[in-house]
């Protein structure tokens, strides 16, 4: 199965690369994309169980999908992943 989704604080390509190293390592998640400008991560998926680890992964890390709370705590998660991604590409 595929899915995109549309998440919060994704701002670049460092965002994108941390989101893509962390989807990445999920079992059963392959052919993780972003697009910057859509704000949107799109990937492919075995199971519900996948996806559901993903997107509990997504919300970790700083980026969680547009609707799901998005405290202060969750947008300094985003920046931290951000500087980690930009300092790993």
């Amino acid at each position: 199965m595929e899915i995109t989704l549309e998440i919060q604080n994704l701002k670049c390509g460092g965002c994108a690369h941390t989101i893509i190293d962390k989807l990445s390592h999920i079992e059963y998640i392959r052919d993780v994309t972003i697009n910057n400008e859509a704000y949107t991560v799109s990937f492919s998926y075995k199971d519900d169980k996948a996806f559901l680890e993903a997107k509990q992964l997504l919300h970790k890390i700083g980026y969680p999908i547009v609707g799901e709370k998005n405290a202060l705590t969750t947008k300094a998660k985003s920046f931290v992943s951000c500087a980690i991604g930009r300092m790993s590409s």
